[in-house]
């Protein structure tokens, strides 16, 4: 079966991505902020019939990203699939009245974050005989979207 890592597993997308994935026979990678919330999309993943590994994952510890893609080249070797699926949505509201912190946030996870981690799994899905990637984006980058400022800049 293929190995595929999945960001932002936890809830919404990325669970569905994960649980889909196993249910064809994937193996998964799957990382989120808090352990709990992993270990109930683990309890699905066995119950579609695969496993996973789970990794509780700040995506804005960008150092600990090259230590996850040394784990799984030492591991398995390879990466067949990643799913770019993590990201933080900052208050609704005027951009003018967003904080520095709320901008910085969703700039570090949202397009920082994601940088870091292809960058470090590149080559795990170069050694896979069809390595592939699949960054997530939404339709707030493409339309008229008030108060959704961060999110649809990133």
């Amino acid at each position: 079966g293929k190995l595929v890592l999945v960001t932002g597993a936890t809830r919404g997308i990325g669970r569905a991505v994960a649980i889909g994935a196993a249910a064809a026979g994937a193996e998964l990678i799957i990382t989120g902020r808090t352990t709990g919330a992993l270990e109930e999309v683990d309890d699905a993943i066995r119950a579609a019939g695969s496993t996973a590994t789970i990794v509780e994952l700040d995506m804005k510890d960008y150092a600990a990203m090259p230590r996850l893609a040394a784990v799984i080249h030492d591991r398995w070797g390879r990466l067949d699939g990643f799913v770019a699926n993590a990201a933080i949505l900052a208050p609704l509201t005027p951009v003018t009245h967003l904080t520095p912190d709320n901008w910085d946030e969703s700039i570090a996870v949202n397009l920082t974050g994601q940088w870091h981690m292809i960058r470090a799994l590149d080559p795990l899905l170069r050694a896979a005989p069809a390595g592939r990637a699949i960054l997530v984006s939404s339709g707030a980058a493409v339309g008229s979207r008030p108060v959704w400022g961060p999110y649809a800049a990133t």
